[in-house]
């Protein structure tokens, strides 16, 4: 089948490479300008153009996206995946099969930018990957391929996302072969049940020692790599990179450092004790305990805000 993709980030690569391997014919590649990053401000390329330029696949880099960038090249279908621009009627239109999103959630559930950060917020244990044909509306149109994935213990953010962006990749090819064979049945979402899964902020990344030590433990998963779990420790900012709820109790104060053992730090919290395994100071990288205490020893007692 013809198609034009539409990606940015790197979730979007392994659906980029699936179709190049897959037998289809990416007739474009449709990803956002190469913007400034780094310390450097330098013009970086995004991971999709990168993937692009190493597969052959012929490019497009609207500042804003038109259907001028479409019109010429007959495609098929058309995907996109985390593309970061909105993607207009005329332009979803044009594909004679029209746009595939690719969606990490079950829809109708988590529309929006964050999804698998908010399902670990939320504590769900099982997540999901949707296929679903492109409307001008958020995440809202109708589903052509779903599939469940359980969440492991303890994963973070970071992963799961790789996780389901191999898995969104396996089902874009599913889609694909249902729609040419023309057997794709193209399911209405449920309204009712619709929920928004909006961008992160940096607020919800700071601890509450109150809470107990199980939601902690989902806000450190949640919000790698960004914007990262911090809490307030001798007038500066630490972030915590891993760590597990454990059901030992204590009467200390929340955010109390009650133990140093094995390589864990163990906080206490409004409901059990925290056990930190990653960390990282203000203006340093991420370490281990072990390394952190070479270099910042702590007492027992001494006290997270």
């Amino acid at each position: 089948m013809r198609v034009v993709f539409f990606g940015t980030a790197e979730f979007a690569v392994p659906s980029l490479e699936a179709l190049a391997s897959g037998g289809h014919a990416i007739v474009r590649c449709v990803t956002q300008p190469d913007r400034p990053r780094g310390r450097g401000l330098r013009l970086e390329p995004s991971p999709v153009k990168q993937a692009a330029l190493r597969l052959n696949i012929p490019l497009a880099q609207p500042e804003r996206l038109s259907v001028s960038a479409v019109e010429d090249v007959q495609a098929q279908a058309g995907v996109a995946v985390a593309y970061g621009q909105l993607i207009r009627r005329d332009v979803l239109a044009h594909p004679a099969h029209g746009v595939l999103g690719i969606h990490p959630s079950l829809l109708p559930k988590y529309r929006g930018a964050a999804p698998v950060a908010w399902a670990l917020l939320n504590g769900d244990t099982v997540t999901g990957m949707t296929i679903f044909r492109l409307n001008e509306r958020l995440d809202a149109g109708e589903m052509v391929v779903q599939e469940r994935v359980a969440i492991e213990p303890h994963e973070p953010a970071d992963a799961l996302t790789r996780r389901l962006a191999g898995l969104g990749a396996q089902c874009l090819l599913r889609a694909l072969e249902l729609i040419e064979r023309g057997t794709a049945v193209s399911t209405p979402q449920d309204e009712a049940q619709a929920t928004l899964a909006p961008k992160l902020t940096k607020a919800q990344g700071r601890i509450d020692w109150n809470a107990p030590a199980e939601t902690i433990e989902r806000i450190v998963r949640a919000t790698i790599p960004w914007p990262g779990a911090s809490t307030a420790w001798r007038g500066d900012t630490v972030k915590i990179w891993s760590a597990a709820a454990g059901c030992a109790g204590t009467q200390a104060p929340p955010g109390t450092v009650v133990a140093m053992d094995g390589g864990l730090l163990a906080v206490s919290t409004g409901q059990g004790v925290l056990q930190i395994a990653e960390l990282q100071p203000s203006g340093g990288r991420r370490m281990t305990v072990k390394q952190f205490l070479a270099g910042h020893p702590i007492k027992e007692g001494e006290r997270f805000a």
